[in-house]
């Protein structure tokens, strides 16, 4: 099978029509213009949709896809993942990443020392916010560390080795 990324996630229906409203995981949000085809993937099954109209409507896109005419088929996929093929992502600049190549990479100090898991990246404006998913060492309870995105902090990027390696400024840990 090819490898999918994931580029949305249906919020509801749009309409009376079948239309979907999709929240986009994309930093490229005109690129729904070129779509054609999409899968969407819920529990666990995922089917191919041919795109008959696609369009930006606010921070969200509307989708029209082949064989959805209803406003219950639409919110019959309401939290289904809107996926394309790997090779169909707009190529990004020299170290840039995808959201997806940046969640679940290991998250280590220059010394070494395992931190966590980066579970999610938050977009703040200045910079993106690295959130590293760990445990407490003495009490085990979960925790959550915020890493900046910038280059004096990630000090390496390696998403095809799931690791990313971090100088955090003193009294960040």
């Amino acid at each position: 099978m090819t490898e999918m990324a994931v580029i949305g996630r249906v919020i509801r229906a749009q309409g009376v029509d079948g239309a979907l409203k999709v929240q986009p995981y994309s930093d490229y949000p005109e690129r729904i213009k070129t779509l054609t085809r999409v899968f969407l993937e819920k529990n666990a099954v995922m089917k191919p949709y041919l795109v008959t109209e696609a369009f930006i409507h606010g921070r969200f896109w509307v989708f029209t896809l082949e064989g959805i005419v209803t406003a219950e088929e639409a919110e019959s996929l309401k939290g289904a993942l809107v996926k394309i093929p790997l090779s169909e992502r707009v190529p990004l600049p020299e170290d840039t990443y995808y959201l997806d190549e940046i969640i679940g990479l290991g998250v280590y100090t220059v010394s070494g020392q395992l931190l966590g898991c980066v579970s999610d990246v938050l977009k703040t404006g200045s910079n993106d916010v690295y959130v590293v998913s760990r445990s407490d060492q003495t009490t085990g309870k979960k925790q959550d560390l915020l890493i900046p995105a910038l280059k004096t902090v990630v000090v390496r990027l390696e998403p095809a080795l799931k690791r990313m390696e971090v100088d955090l400024p003193e009294g960040l840990l």
